[in-house]
């Protein structure tokens, strides 16, 4: 088994980035990713990150579909990943925590 992250990436037409959002937030895949986050950006962008458990890198998986006709000023970004390591962020030391306040 391998972990493949999806990526989703689409631009909203002139004035329609709420709309995407919102379509994006309706639409329901097949099957349950493991996680899935969904991002907005400057220019009207929407991405949706959703990550897999799969037999392969190239496995079948769901995806989004293109938004409806005049939703998007462009064709939908695609990209897949495979987890090469995954870790936990270390605690800070001592000495990178921020400062306290101090104590009356």
């Amino acid at each position: 088994m391998t972990t493949v992250a999806l990526m989703w990436e689409a631009r909203a037409a002139e004035g329609r980035g709420e709309e995407l959002l919102a379509w994006v937030r309706g639409q329901e895949l097949p099957a349950r990713p493991l996680r899935q986050e969904v991002l907005r950006g400057p220019g009207e962008r929407v991405l949706v990150i959703t990550w897999w458990d799969a037999a392969a890198f190239d496995a079948e998986l769901p995806e989004y579909p293109e938004p409806g006709e005049g939703l998007a000023a462009r064709a939908v970004h695609r990209w897949r990943f495979e987890s090469v390591e995954s870790a936990t962020p270390p605690a800070l030391a001592p000495h990178d925590q921020p400062p306290q306040p101090p104590q009356k």
